[in-house]
């Protein structure tokens, strides 16, 4: 094990891999700031340039791309509001504001320093725990799945914003939206109602954009008033100072946020199928119930980034975990890389770390030197995206806007999509209006088709409902899910009325 170790860290370390690892670290920052532009098209769009390199020189450039894409999304999400990807869905919550409100270098670097760490904490866990977790996540049944799902969707009572009736309406309408087109198992048309720009569904890449970007640039094209930003000018405006030291001794002198959501990441990117989208919502639904003061989240809050982005960027060591041990890829992005193994004439399964070590040894040392790269790229990067910023709005608009529909047409060549975009986004612009919350929204179309495919398969297994309570985990996860809707009901409760005894106070 030794010389395998010494063998992947002399080939991973070469000149020439390392600055191609630099590259490709920088072009998935890129790739993942494009809204609509997701992590694994990046990675597939990668794959064919490394069929002439050796293994571990072709799979330390796809992990750069991987590792740079998961922390990308936050360039978007803190400077215009706009996720990059679905990973960095709950970056925008708390980066936007804090970006909105004179601090865009502060928002940056939280991201950048928490998606480090996370990064840093899952290779830990990827190496020392790798078996018995990859055992822990194939055991799991529809049964299990379809509990995690429900205990996931709890995440929608804590992101109602001042409204819980509005955010569960906005939770079913996402759930509703998801129903829409193929019957996920037998592939027939439902609640189409004869439209054929429905038939192929609707896809949540362009629920994704059409929901935070083109709704956030409907907003910015409003005239301005109060301390709206004025029309012709940047969209952010404020400190442009990286504070990386700063940041840094903020987030350790907090260490417990971070951890928790890092390990959070890993346990959901070990789940085949759960990813990164689950991850950064579960972190930061976790760090709000922890906290002490859990109404500044949403509002400029700093662990609330530094949940989001540690959550997120932790989930790719937890996704290794089954493809490495296994040979089951826990994530889309995951099983291109897996091809790409493949393709090189090894054998993915059980015995992948015993026949060739020397390979799963490189994977550890990329993701680690891979970390160190989006770090120090995301700090130079943060300069020249944070000038951009003086660019008028009536310029930086219609790019954006490009870029969304760019991104939503590659997604599956539909020019239909088009047209979704447009009608959906029109949607969030209206919804954003009347109050209503786009996170729980989204997170009902994320969540609702994984929720009813493992329902219909566990019933298709076994008739007896029962088995949702008397299988362990199952039933453990479905107690957490209304123990959390329980406390998220009452934290919220508890909230209105300290806020209305404040107000009374003031009044007085």
């Amino acid at each position: 094990m030794t010389d395998a170790f010494l063998v992947a860290l002399g080939g991973v370390t070469e000149p020439y891999t390392l600055l191609l690892m630099a590259v490709a670290t920088f072009a998935g920052i890129v790739a993942a700031a494009i809204p609509g532009f997701t992590i694994t098209m990046a990675i597939v769009l990668t794959l064919p340039l490394t069929f002439a390199m050796p293994p571990m020189q072709g799979i330390a450039v796809m992990l750069s791309v991987y590792v740079g894409g998961l922390s990308g999304g936050l360039f978007s999400a803190a400077l215009l509001g706009i996720p990059g990807t679905p990973s960095s869905v709950a970056t925008t919550f708390d980066a936007f504001p804090m970006a909105r409100q004179g601090n865009p270098g502060k928002a940056l670097s939280l991201g950048l320093f928490a998606s480090f760490v996370g990064s840093i904490i899952s290779i830990a866990v990827l190496i020392v725990a790798a078996p018995p977790l990859a055992l822990l996540a194939v055991k799991l049944g529809p049964w299990e799945y379809f509990a995690l799902i429900i205990f996931a969707l709890t995440v929608i009572a804590s992101l109602v914003g001042d409204s819980l009736i509005r955010g569960l309406i906005a939770g079913l309408i996402g759930i509703g939206i998801a129903t829409i087109g193929p019957d996920p198992l037998m592939g027939r048309e439902r609640f189409t109602f004869g439209y054929e720009i429905l038939t192929a569904g609707i896809p949540f890449l362009v629920v994704l954009i059409g929901m935070y970007a083109m709704s956030q640039l409907l907003s910015e094209l409003e005239p301005a008033t109060g301390d709206r930003q004025p029309s012709s000018g940047a969209l952010i405006s404020g400190d442009m100072r990286p504070h990386l030291w700063q940041t840094i001794k903020d987030i350790l002198l907090k260490p417990v946020n971070v951890i928790r959501s890092s390990l959070l990441g890993v346990f959901i990117g070990a789940v085949p199928g759960a990813g990164s989208s689950i991850s950064n919502l579960l972190a930061y639904d976790q760090a709000k119930r922890a906290s002490k003061h859990p109404e500044t989240f949403g509002k400029g809050e700093p662990q609330g980034v530094v949940a989001s982005e540690s959550g997120n960027s932790s989930t790719v060591g937890g996704s290794l975990i089954p493809l490495i041990a296994l040979g089951i890829p826990g994530s889309p992005a995951d099983a291109v890389l897996m091809a790409a193994i493949m393709v090189h004439g090894i054998s993915i399964g059980p015995r992948l770390i015993l026949d060739h070590p020397d390979l799963v040894y490189s994977m550890f040392i990329a993701m680690a030197i891979a970390s160190v790269f989006m770090l120090v790229i995301g700090v130079i990067l943060m300069r020249a995206f944070l000038r951009l910023l003086n660019v008028p709005k009536y310029i930086v608009v219609p790019v954006v806007l490009a870029c969304c529909a760019i991104g939503t047409y590659t997604l599956n060549n539909r020019l239909s999509d088009l047209y979704l975009l447009a009608c959906i986004g029109a949607v969030g612009y209206l919804l954003k209006k009347l109050d209503y919350p786009l996170a729980p929204l989204v997170l009902g179309v994320v969540l609702g088709p994984i929720a009813e495919t493992n329902l219909r398969r566990a019933f298709q297994t076994s008739t007896d409902w029962t088995l949702f309570f008397t299988r362990p985990i199952s039933a453990l996860l479905l107690t957490l899910a209304v123990v959390s809707v329980i406390y998220s009901i009452y934290s919220y409760m508890k909230q209105r009325r300290l806020m209305a005894q404040r107000l009374e106070a003031t009044s007085k």
